[in-house]
């Protein structure tokens, strides 16, 4: 979050110290993404959409909600480590950076949400929560002490230690077998017009549901619930419900909030991939939000 020192700052200024502070490589590739996602719309095809829809799926549900944030992050529950790594490696495809990076600044959201120390408030500017912070801002890049305070436990894991430094890997290699069975057109819906949508989609989380939408719970912070960004990304716009209960699984609270991380979470369970499932449930009674730790299908 900015100083008092900085938002006193002359604009003239404040955009020299942007522009000279930018990530011209996150920069140039984001737009180069942009770019060859309007290509796309120039080779459509079904094929292409429903890689497109799949995709989507895959590294919006499975990576980022169920395993980058619900099971990584806040350990809202536990799956085998065969099942959390392929879960996490999902994640990877929605080049947001790798575990260790993602998990760290997200961890460093609740840790200072809406204040200083928050990556990506938008007390700082809507438009700066959505994207500034990624170009300008930390950009999932922090020092080597504020990740061994945050994400101590990723660090002593070879394979995320690996995998963060070659998260883009599984996606290039996706991107080639894509080439390869489907041509140029199913290459370009599958990964860059999927990926365009998905970081916008995410990136509104950070944004549009600390700007609009409705609280629930006095959190202390700006974080809303917001019912269209839920859709977008299969249940994480419940975002004030998310910051009154961050360890819990689920976020659609209510029978009316369409949680779909929440229900392939419970699809693991039912399967028997995940136990130890943190979540809370209204009680009637007391008029109160209590947490549950599950251990079978109720």
């Amino acid at each position: 979050m900015k100083s008092e020192d900085d938002r006193a700052m002359p604009v003239s200024q404040k955009l020299q110290g942007i522009w000279a502070n930018r990530n011209s490589r996150m920069g140039i590739f984001l737009s180069s993404a942009h770019l060859c996602g309007i290509a796309a719309l120039f080779f459509w095809s079904w094929p292409a959409v429903l890689t497109a829809i799949v995709l989507y799926w895959i590294t919006g549900s499975l990576g980022t909600g169920m395993g980058y944030h619900r099971l990584l992050t806040h350990r809202g529950y536990k799956v085998p480590k065969v099942v959390e790594y392929f879960l996490v490696t999902c994640g990877t495809m929605s080049l947001q950076g790798g575990p260790i990076e993602w998990v760290t600044t997200h961890r460093l959201h609740h840790a200072h949400t809406d204040r200083v120390g928050d990556p990506h408030t938008p007390r700082d500017g809507g438009w700066w929560a959505h994207v500034g912070w990624i170009l300008w801002g930390t950009a999932q890049k922090h020092p080597e002490a504020v990740i061994a305070r945050y994400a101590p436990d990723l660090m002593n894991d070879r394979f995320y230690r690996w995998l963060t430094r070659n998260y883009y890997v599984p996606l290039l290699l996706i991107a080639i077998v894509l080439v390869a069975v489907g041509g140029w057109g199913v290459m370009l819906w599958g990964v860059f017009l999927r990926l365009i949508l998905e970081l916008h989609a995410t990136w509104l989380v950070n944004s549009a549901t600390h700007l609009w939408g409705r609280t629930r719970f006095e959190t202390g912070d700006d974080s809303r619930n917001s019912w269209w960004v839920a859709l977008l990304t299969f249940g994480e716009g419940w975002h004030n419900n998310h910051h009154a209960h961050p360890t819990s699984a689920r976020h659609g609270l209510r029978w009316y909030e369409i949680d779909m991380n929440w229900i392939g979470i419970r699809a693991l369970q039912l399967l028997g991939l995940a136990h130890a499932i943190k979540h809370v449930r209204f009680n009637p009674v007391s008029s109160a939000w209590q947490p549950i730790k599950s251990e079978r299908v109720r």
